[in-house]
């Protein structure tokens, strides 16, 4: 866990970054990555984001990202797996920042 733990905090908002448009699910995807950060969540629900956050960032996976329409299809497989395994503990404070950052990023895309 404390190595995807380092990659998803190392990797993930330059990849989500990239992919901003290309991802219908990108609220989904960060409410997790800060719900895998909240203190609060437990360690069990960590792992699980933590894995599905890894897998979306690893630039090679079963269906590469750049296949126009199918790129995210796995990844975001992968994300509902995890959220229907945690959904109790992806909290309404975790959207609201999700929404916030996702705000913030798209103002600073040119």
């Amino acid at each position: 866990m404390a190595t995807n733990e380092t990659k998803v905090s190392r990797e993930f908002w330059p990849k989500l970054k990239n992919s901003l448009g290309k991802v219908p699910f990108a609220e989904d995807v960060v409410a997790a990555f800060y719900c895998a950060f909240d203190p609060a969540t437990p360690l069990r629900v960590k792992g699980i984001l933590l894995a599905a956050l890894a897998y979306f960032i690893m630039p090679v996976d079963v269906i590469p990202d750049f296949i126009l329409g199918l790129g995210f299809t796995d990844d975001m497989a992968v994300l509902y797996a995890a959220f229907t395994a945690i959904r109790n503990h992806l909290r309404p404070e975790h959207r609201d920042k999700a929404r916030a950052a996702l705000e913030k990023l798209k103002s600073d895309t040119p």
